[in-house]
């Protein structure tokens, strides 16, 4: 069972594990042979559990500060000012999640979930025929989040225990400003996204944030010969971190079902 914590199910067979309470599953069993076809019981419990945010006004308050934060520091960094606003949006719309992601763990901020409750076979059916009803759109691009149609789908306590795990690897490092800094301009700027016009000079910018922070980590941590080793953990990290679950976590329970695209393009055009 691939759960992440041990779950009840397995508590529950070791308490059950008597000769006579083997005898009478024994004999169920046999009265009721199971249908043909007939999928087996899956755990409820464990990294598949959906869930929500317990104080959504709290959480999503500092995400949406933290969102401010960071485009604002996107914007004051002379080098992407210079790009054409095509490759300013490209950018910004493929790293939003993971730069938030930092920023949350630069500003600590903490949040607490709990188990969302699973729609009813009603609902299901329902919101099916709605969006059978609906006109087939064009699909988003990778990566991006498929917000504007549909019912909420809560992410998974996987996905939440996945970005918690990396916010405490961020605290455990005690990452400096600075260091957040180059990391974040290390992970805005990446050559390897389809559609960029400007290739080798955002890939030289991108060469430039890690040799800054490898500059940066030589000075400051002369003891500490693995810390920039540690660092480039935290940016491989992040390529897990996915942009529909942040979106739907943070910003759905505030903004409803809208384009997150939409609202980057306004907020990288503002002046915040």
């Amino acid at each position: 069972m691939a759960c992440v914590e041990r779950c009840r199910c397995c508590a529950d067979s070791r308490r059950h594990s008597s000769i006579l309470y083997s005898i009478l599953r024994s004999e169920e069993r046999a009265a009721s042979p199971p249908r043909r076809g007939q999928a087996s019981r899956r755990c409820p419990c464990g990294s598949r559990r959906r869930v929500s945010l317990r104080s959504p006004q709290v959480a999503c308050k500092a995400a949406s500060a933290v969102l401010v934060k960071t485009l604002r520091f996107v914007q004051n960094v002379p080098c992407f000012q210079e790009l054409p606003l095509e490759e300013q949006l490209l950018l910004v719309r493929s790293c939003w999640a993971p730069l938030l992601v930092l920023g949350l763990a630069q500003d600590r901020v903490h949040f607490e979930t709990v188990e969302s409750a699973e729609p009813s076979m009603l609902q299901r059916i329902l919101t099916t025929r709605r969006q059978g009803d609906q006109p087939q759109t064009r699909a988003p691009a990778p990566g991006r989040p498929q917000h504007g149609g549909g019912g909420p789908h809560p992410p998974s306590a996987g996905e939440i225990q996945a970005i918690k795990g990396f916010l405490a690897k961020c605290w455990s490092l005690d990452i400096s400003t600075k260091e957040y800094a180059y990391l974040k301009g290390a992970v805005l700027f990446n050559p390897d996204l389809p559609g960029l016009q400007c290739t080798q000079y955002i890939e030289g910018l991108q060469r430039e944030a890690q040799q800054a922070l490898n500059e940066h980590v030589r000075l400051i941590h002369r003891g500490d010969q693995a810390r920039f080793a540690k660092l480039n953990v935290v940016l491989s990290l992040l390529r897990s971190i996915n942009a529909n679950v942040i979106a739907e976590l943070f910003f759905r329970p505030i903004i409803g079902a809208v384009n997150m695209d939409d609202m980057l393009l306004e907020m990288l055009c503002a002046k915040l």
